[in-house]
């Protein structure tokens, strides 16, 4: 699974098992996600930056682990140059709590 983003795919998938989805995702200057079909959990890898979850602003650095259900609007702003993300997708369509 190691290659290059599919089409209309913004991160690099590394690794995929059953529902289990893993991402490297390291946004360009802006982070132009849209809300996601599933259940997802991201891992700061390195850098800084805040996290918009749908309803405010936390600041986020290395180490710090987020959850984001599916279908909720969220984005990375204001992350330094070096920002990048691991991603975890998993469950069913519409998240655990459809």
């Amino acid at each position: 699974m190691l290659g290059p983003p599919a089409d209309g795919n913004l991160a690099v998938p590394v690794f995929g098992h059953g529902t289990l989805e893993v991402e490297w995702y390291a946004p360009d200057k802006e982070d132009k996600q849209k809300p996601h079909s599933r259940d997802e959990i991201y891992v700061v890898a390195k850098g800084a930056g805040e996290f918009f979850d749908g309803q405010q602003l936390q600041t986020v650095s290395t180490g710090t682990c987020l959850f984001v259900p599916a279908e909720v609007e969220h984005r990375f702003e204001n992350f330094t140059e070096d920002f990048a993300v691991w991603v975890f997708f998993y469950g069913p369509e519409g998240g655990e709590n459809a």
